[in-house]
């Protein structure tokens, strides 16, 4: 590889992290490699710097392209096609969680919504398909709280991920108030005729 340190051990971590999360090593690279670079490349500097076939990276940028996740670019001057990554990261994050949707949930939640309608043969059958029922649900319902964070902003969303531990007082919160509120009435109806001290909580 003819990468700079700093580089060659970016996108020799990205790969090996690709791998993991099923995406072809050698794609992993390439994206690295577009990612951290100050411009876009052409196919065989991509081929020269991480020292693969010029086949192996035609196929991976048709690869991450299909993803949505590089753009090709043509240079004044320059007949080759050059292939750049999207400057904002937020951009990426989207754009990924949006294709991996649409590849893996949804086909998912297709395949759980036919079992579930489907007439059951037996007892376990219908047991089965209650787990599948719960299974189904629980993704629906944060594919649904996706769908919402997507329309948030990159500033919005960015708010919204510092909340943190802050959510979690928010729904404590919520939970308490019935209780307090159910305390004060009983309180107020306990009172003596013509107290009219505010009720505390």
């Amino acid at each position: 590889m003819e990468l700079s340190p700093l580089t060659e051990a970016f996108v020799l971590h990205f790969g090996e992290m690709g791998s993991r999360w099923g995406i072809n090593r050698t794609v992993g690279q390439i994206y690295a490699l577009l990612y951290i670079s100050d411009r876009p490349l052409p196919a065989d500097e991509i081929a020269q710097k991480l020292d693969f076939s010029r086949s192996n990276v035609s196929m991976g940028l048709k690869e991450l392209q299909s993803w949505r996740l590089v753009r090709l670019q043509h240079l004044p001057g320059d007949r080759r096609e050059h292939f750049s990554t999207p400057d904002d990261i937020w951009e990426i994050v989207r754009t990924l969680a949006e294709q991996r949707r649409r590849r893996e949930v949804d086909p998912t939640l297709s395949v759980l919504r036919d079992l579930i309608v489907a007439q059951p043969a037996s007892e376990s059958d219908k047991l089965a398909q209650n787990k599948l029922r719960e299974m189904h649900d629980l993704i629906e319902l944060l594919v649904g709280w996706a769908d919402e964070v997507s329309k948030l902003d990159t500033r919005e969303l960015v708010q919204l991920l510092k909340l943190g531990s802050r959510v979690v007082s928010l729904l404590e919160l919520k939970n308490r108030l019935p209780v307090l509120g159910r305390n004060a009435r009983r309180r107020a109806e306990a009172a003596p005729p013509g107290d009219d001290m505010e009720p505390e909580f």
